[in-house]
């Protein structure tokens, strides 16, 4: 079958053409021609060979074409405008392709992608643009180096990944049936992990850590998966309980790919090595290494949001907006030959936030709908934005009028830039007097991801930042806080202030440590903003305890809580019982089954029976280690 798409794509080639090599780049197909003209103006062909093959093709330079990298440096320096900032080159000889790193990409892109089609009919490199981050990010400039490091593994990687999809089936004929294993986060929240099977196909279905609970039930069942057998995973997005033991596949042996948007990758290595910095502080057991998150960003393939891609010989992913946060997605799998079409929601959020846009409801085909249940009980209808906003604005004025502070233990990614974006629109209205805001390490490390991925915005958050130049993640009130020294001036020197601090469910994490100092003294606040998982201390606290036992070295030492404590749902990231059953409604074809999770076992089930009885739709609340067939 490779060898079949190769040939079909010569055969429609003029014999002047010039192809040296024809490659895959996963499911993207690449060819390299010696011919100057045709490069430069393959008058159409390629399009007529797209439209054909449907497949994503694309043409480029053979690797002896292009101009020195010394000369072309200067070529693309003096093309591009100084107003396009600080450029940052970086050169990929292999690929013939150069990686333009601009603090105003559109700049560099030029009017209608003139400055590129200059940099390509001059250099004959082929330009691609990427922003860089507003807020300096040491991650994004660390993977991004990994990715230039292993360039060489890279291109056999993709190449093989290609020869898979395009490869000699393991079974000559159509999909027959296709079947998903619940491998966690049924009937609970934590641990997600499902595996998509068909005759052809295996393919895992996030993978995380259920961060509040202990021992075995944190980790999915894995035992169930062969890694020698997976042809992918996909991550919907970057939250632990999704994400946090991929880098595990990798030390297991997982050598295939891991499909994700580019945000997605960056936040979840990013949430992984935190999660192995938390491990080492408390002395847990190491899961795995950074050498595994490596492994984890070098077999990435990243897709943006509506981008069509094969992923195996029968399984076709397209990603859409899931609402949730920065990059989260709604998984679109098109089974067969069109036999069936699935969608898994991931964590999703059905609602104009401050900084994302709803989740997509309209697909081109929907049988089958997986979506989640976090709050899909009656009882679950959440205070609206507005009022949850109010409500926060409230707690922070009164606590600051007796002199206190505010800890606001957040996820490290969505809440927390939710949160900020509130509190900085409120300080420059004047509605909050302009107090610091004191950002503690992986809070801070996220939102300069942020910075580098505002098309992943809602429009007026996008608008802001391009027409106005107006990005709230840059205001002054936000000050990070990086080392201990930093965090005893916090708490000892400063006075009313407000810090923000992972992690969410006050299960680790520097929110732990501000909140034992902060605790005692009753003119501060606690504000609970993510849902807080059974056994964590953001539960218990919820739940009414207010002495809490902490451990030091061998000894044990009882803290009182005096700060009040306040909990709002309404930021949540993800949608109340009002909200997922508006979506089902909204749902553009509206599915035939809905199997709902990631919630606990009552909540699931009354979203179920009421999804049935409202839409006479068929559904299934699973439990782990069940299996359901699709068709």
């Amino acid at each position: 079958m490779a060898l079949k798409i190769i040939e079909e794509i010569k055969s429609m080639l003029p014999k002047d053409a010039g192809i040296t090599d024809i490659e895959f780049e996963g499911a993207n197909i690449v060819l390299y021609t010696k011919n100057k003209e045709f490069f430069l103006e393959p008058n159409g062909l390629i399009k007529e060979i797209v439209e054909h093959i449907k497949k994503r093709v694309e043409l480029r330079a053979d690797p002896s074409m292009p101009l020195t990298i010394e000369k072309a440096e200067k070529k693309i320096k003096d093309l591009i405008s100084s107003e396009a900032g600080n450029l940052n080159l970086l050169f990929d000889p292999q690929r013939s392709q150069v990686i333009i790193e601009a603090e105003k990409p559109g700049i560099a892109i030029g009017k209608a992608g003139e400055i590129l089609k200059e940099i390509k009919r001059t250099t004959y490199w082929v330009p691609i643009v990427r922003r860089i981050p507003s807020l300096r990010s040491k991650l994004i400039e660390n993977i991004r180096q990994v990715l230039f490091e292993n360039d060489d593994y890279r291109k056999k990687f993709l190449n093989k990944v290609g020869e898979r999809i395009y490869g000699q089936k393991r079974k000559d004929k159509k999909t027959a049936w296709a079947r998903i294993s619940f491998l966690g986060a049924s009937r609970q929240v934590g641990r997600s992990c499902f595996l998509l099977q068909t005759e052809e196909s295996k393919i895992l279905i996030d993978c995380g850590i259920n961060v509040a609970a202990r021992d075995e039930d944190q980790y999915p069942y894995l035992a169930e998966v062969k890694m020698e057998e997976l042809d992918a995973v996909v991550l919907s997005h970057a939250h632990l309980d999704h994400c946090g033991l991929i880098p595990l596949l990798y030390k297991y042996g997982y050598k295939g790919p891991i499909y994700c948007t580019e945000p997605t990758r960056d936040i979840a290595a990013l949430l992984c090595l935190d999660l192995i910095s938390i491990g080492q502080k408390e002395t847990k057991a190491i899961l795995y290494g950074s050498n595994d998150i490596k492994e984890f960003v070098k077999h990435t393939i990243t897709l943006d949001y509506e981008e069509v891609t094969d992923i195996t010989p029968d399984i076709r992913l397209t990603f859409y907006n899931a609402g949730h946060n920065l990059g989260s997605s709604l998984c679109h799998f098109h089974i067969g030959e069109g036999q069936h079409n699935f969608v898994y929601t991931g964590d999703m959020n059905y609602e104009l936030s401050n900084l994302l846009a709803p989740a997509n409801t309209r697909f081109p085909r929907l049988e089958t709908l997986m979506i989640e249940g976090t709050y899909g009980s009656k009882e679950d209808v959440l205070a609206t934005r507005k009022e949850s906003e109010d409500y926060l604005l409230n707690i922070i004025k009164t606590t600051f009028e007796r002199g206190g502070k505010v800890l606001l233990p957040v996820l490290g990614v969505g809440r927390s830039q939710e949160v900020m974006i509130i509190i900085e629109k409120a300080m420059s209205e004047g509605l909050l007097p302009k107090i610091p805001i004191y950002i503690q390490g992986m809070v801070w490390d996220v939102t300069a991801i942020h910075t580098a991925y505002p098309d992943f915005f809602n429009n007026r958050v996008r608008q802001a930042i391009f027409h106005k130049n107006e990005n709230p993640f840059l205001s002054p009130i936000f000050k990070s806080v990086g080392s201990q020294k930093e965090m005893k001036q916090v708490l000892e020197e400063t006075g009313p202030c407000i810090v923000i601090a992972t992690s969410g469910m006050l299960t680790g994490g520097a929110s732990v440590e501000y909140f034992k100092e902060m605790a005692e003294n009753s003119k501060n606040s606690l504000v609970l903003t993510s849902y807080q998982g059974e056994g964590s201390l953001g539960r218990r606290l919820q739940q009414g305890e207010r002495e809490i036992l902490f451990n030091d070295g061998n000894k044990q030492f009882p803290l009182h809580v005096k700060m009040d404590l306040y909990s709002i749902h309404g930021f949540s990231g993800h949608s109340d019982r009002n909200q997922l059953m508006n979506y089902i409604s909204r749902l553009m074809p509206r599915p035939k089954k809905v199997i709902v999770i990631h919630g606990e076992a009552s909540k699931v089930l009354d979203l179920a029976s009421s999804i049935h009885k409202t839409y006479k739709i068929e559904t299934v609340a699973p439990k782990n280690l069940e299996t359901l067939r699709l068709f």
